[in-house]
């Protein structure tokens, strides 16, 4: 919770209350000011209101603007995980997936947090190097001992 508090105060540049974070994000102004400080404009700004249905609007506009970025939907939450307080794990697991996502905006150089996305590296082999591994048996083709065939499974399991 800690490193997930101090990535939005650093993204941001805003001082989060003394609340629990929780209570500082249940409005959802906060993280939608985060996502636009990520990539400024994806979604609208957020409203500041104390009627419970906006406050749950700005949750609902944060993580569509998550989806934009890129994280998983697995890693999303329900709205009301957060806003009633029922699974803060998962919101701050979500925090931590938009903290990897935010490494591969374009323009986007502030702090990170999580793992590192991966990046592809696809392999490209010529015809002869394809041919030559169609044809080199594998170790799972080889069993635990190396010489391990199918006749011998059978006549074990067989005896």
């Amino acid at each position: 919770e800690g490193e997930c508090r101090a990535w939005i105060e650093n993204v941001t540049g805003d001082k989060l209350g003394e609340s629990t974070l929780q209570e500082e994000l249940k409005n959802g102004v906060v993280l939608c000011n985060l996502i636009n400080t990520i990539s400024p404009g994806l979604i609208k700004p957020a409203k500041n209101s104390k009627m419970p249905f906006m406050q749950m609007e700005n949750i609902a506009m944060y993580l569509e603007g998550c989806s934009k970025l890129g994280v998983p939907s697995f890693s999303s939450f329900q709205t009301v995980s957060l806003y009633e307080n029922k699974d803060m794990g998962s919101v701050l697991n979500n925090i931590q997936a938009l903290g990897s996502a935010a490494q591969r905006v374009p323009g986007y150089s502030g702090p990170t947090l999580g793992a590192k996305l991966a990046k592809a590296a696809p392999r490209k082999f010529s015809e002869a190097q394809m041919r030559a591994g169609t044809n080199t048996q594998t170790f799972l083709g080889k069993g635990s001992h190396g010489g391990a065939t199918q006749a011998c499974a059978c006549a074990c399991a067989c005896a």
